[in-house]
């Protein structure tokens, strides 16, 4: 698994490449990218892009437009009109509870407690997650915040993608803070975690907001996981790097990759 920034992941499994909710260029909106230069090779011989919900962050047609012109959009029930208008052909929409094969994987839509309209003046769309099952099983979350269904996603999860805040000192409801998302992992039981929707996006005109907003939750997401689902793996893996499934799990460690306000990492492993 790649993470590329904020929800944007490449998950590779079974000869497949999945991406998540493409931001694939250097600024989207009021959020400019931060450090991480994109590499193309991210967006080549993708098999489906999952698209959790609508809003500007997540759902970025420009970036989709990088994409190659045959990808596989799987999105919101209610987004294809939006996709299609914009001349994407190749869209499957996914309710809650819906599944669809790619290749050997199945991926399920599964709800997640956000709003997901495009924007508050638009049709109602929900927000998703998505659990895709092939030789692992591995949730991933959008932008969600705890839901009772958690306890009932999977039991057999190998790994949990999980939002732990962004850029500032609040996101509002709908989103998980590290202690929340930390209080999902009791629910989802995942073998190991990995915390994104953070260290990318940083909103233009807000250099006053402390870079700790932006680097930090990960690590806060790690200490408390630590206490309260000790069982669980967590690997804090900066923008733009990779990790392997597996690996990660077999170290059954506690690791605190933490990229510096500079842009630099530095690694600390709490082996358990």
């Amino acid at each position: 698994m790649t993470y590329i920034g904020h929800a944007t992941t490449l998950i590779e499994m079974d000869g497949l490449r999945i991406l998540t909710d493409p931001v694939l260029r250097g600024r989207v909106w009021h959020l400019r990218r931060k450090k991480v230069p994109i590499n193309p090779l991210w967006r080549k011989n993708i098999d489906a892009v999952l698209i959790s919900h609508l809003h500007w962050d997540h759902f970025d047609l420009p970036s989709l437009r990088l994409m190659e012109a045959d990808n596989c959009i799987i999105a919101p029930l209610g987004a294809a009109r939006m996709l299609r208008r914009h001349n994407f052909r190749c869209v499957q929409e996914l309710a809650i509870g819906q599944s669809l094969s790619i290749g050997s994987l199945t991926i399920t839509a599964t709800y997640a407690n956000h709003n997901g309209a495009r924007h508050k003046f638009s049709t109602p769309t929900d927000a998703l997650g998505y659990l895709i099952r092939g030789s692992r099983v591995v949730y991933f979350a959008g932008d969600t915040d705890l839901f009772p269904e958690m306890n009932s996603l999977a039991d057999d999860l190998d790994a949990a993608l999980l939002p732990v805040w962004g850029w500032g000192p609040t996101l509002g409801q709908g989103h998980l803070t590290p202690y929340r998302a930390a209080l999902s992992l009791q629910m989802l039981k995942p073998k190991l975690a990995i915390p994104i929707h953070w260290g990318t996006l940083h909103p233009v005109g807000f250099g006053h907001l402390k870079p700790r907003f932006l680097y930090d939750p990960p690590q806060v997401f790690a200490r408390y996981a630590a206490h309260l689902a000790p069982d669980v793996s967590v690997q804090v893996v900066a923008p733009g790097e990779a990790t392997y499934f597996d690996r990660a799990v077999f170290q059954k460690s506690h690791i605190v990759r933490r990229q510096t306000a500079d842009g630099r990492t530095v690694d600390r492993c709490k082996k358990r």
